[in-house]
């Protein structure tokens, strides 16, 4: 039997909220995140990446195919897809502190994922003790604040949202637990007849509906 808080992420949670899946992670998306990871890869060797909540696989499929892939997700009907369409890469279905896959990894990511984990100790500490010293995690979320924020509440139609935060939040949260290297705003939709919006920012940082950040792993 699926556990409650992880049936909520089956098939009836993709079909309902992410049916444009495909739609919304184009090519130009993929390419940005993929240019996040890329900047802080290791040059001399094959990286070992590890994807928090990766859903049906669409970033480690743009990554380097000598790359080790790794990803997870609390969704078996999205690891189901993700193994089909990415037999290159290897998943797992698991909680953020259950993850089988031992470390060290070069770098973890999570795009727009941690919003939905109730326990944000338990992803810093899962993040650290699986990367290597030096290693670093991207990660992707919505926020809630700024001029956007009242619009942003509105079109969040995602009951599984457990964190609607600002970027200082967020940010707080990250200086933390790592060292932030840098931060850029997001402005994405999907909007029906024009295709997906997808724009990264740092002047306008302030005032997108989503960040990323790109952080590293503290010296013990």
């Amino acid at each position: 039997m699926v556990p409650e808080n992880e049936a909520r992420f089956e098939r009836e949670y993709f079909e309902t909220v992410y049916r444009d899946y495909s739609r919304q992670n184009p090519p130009r998306k993929l390419r940005f995140y993929r240019g996040l990871v890329e900047g802080v890869a290791p040059r001399d060797r094959p990286a070992r990446v590890l994807d928090v909540g990766c859903a049906f696989g669409a970033f480690l499929s743009s990554l380097d195919p000598t790359w080790e892939r790794f990803g997870t997700d609390v969704s078996r009907f999205a690891v189901e897809k993700a193994t089909t369409a990415v037999p290159g890469a290897t998943f797992a279905v698991s909680d953020i502190d259950k993850i089988p896959f031992p470390g060290p990894f070069d770098v973890i990511t999570a795009f727009d994922v941690i919003e939905h984990i109730p326990s944000l100790e338990a992803v810093a500490a899962t993040v650290n003790r699986l990367l290597r010293p030096g290693g670093h995690f991207v990660f992707v979320v919505p926020v809630y604040d700024g001029v956007t924020g009242p619009l942003i509440r509105m079109l969040d139609k995602d009951e599984t949202h457990v964190h609607k935060d600002s970027r200082d939040f967020w940010l707080d949260w990250a200086s933390r637990n790592f060292t932030v290297l840098e931060w850029r705003g997001l402005l994405r939709y999907l909007v029906q007849g024009l295709g997906y919006v997808h724009i990264t920012t740092r002047i306008l940082r302030r005032f997108t509906p989503a960040i990323a950040v790109v952080t590293r792993k503290r010296a013990s």
